[in-house]
């Protein structure tokens, strides 16, 4: 009995793995690129912040919008299997961006040694997402030279 759940639950989870992954990476991105346009964004002030430290000659105005907008392109790529090979290269950008201020913004992400603010573990929290884009890669049938 045990042994045909478990292999329900596997024969279930093979078919929509990839489709539920590409919807988590789209509503994540989407939302949150959306939450930064209307302003809404709990992590507004740290990227600002990260902006001062980084491109101070761009307006924060200027610059949310604009990230803003390529985190939910980001989002909309993922939803696009063919796209895929877009939308990786640009999301690997941005856990790079995101991830700056760990180390450029230290006492804004850091309570103490290994403690991190509540800025700092939604940073931490990409890791999750890192996982389930190379998942995601891993996933992924290569393309086959001289094919079209």
């Amino acid at each position: 009995m045990f042994t045909s759940i478990d292999t329900k639950m596997i024969e279930v989870a093979k078919k929509i793995s990839v489709p539920l992954a590409r919807l988590s990476l789209f509503l994540v991105y989407f939302w949150f690129g959306a939450l930064k346009i209307f302003s809404t964004s709990p992590a507004n002030p740290l990227v600002d912040a990260l902006l001062q430290k980084t491109l101070p000659f761009l307006t924060f105005s200027q610059f949310i919008v604009c990230f803003a907008i390529f985190e939910m392109v980001i989002g909309l790529l993922f939803l696009i299997p063919k796209a895929q090979k877009i939308a990786v290269p640009l999301f690997f950008l941005h856990m790079i961006t995101t991830a700056l201020p760990l180390f450029v913004l230290g006492d804004q992400i850091w309570q103490s040694f290994l403690t991190p603010t509540l800025e700092g573990q939604y940073i931490i929290k990409n890791l999750v997402l890192i996982a389930l884009v190379v998942s995601l890669i891993s996933q992924t049938k290569p393309k086959i030279q001289g094919a079209k």
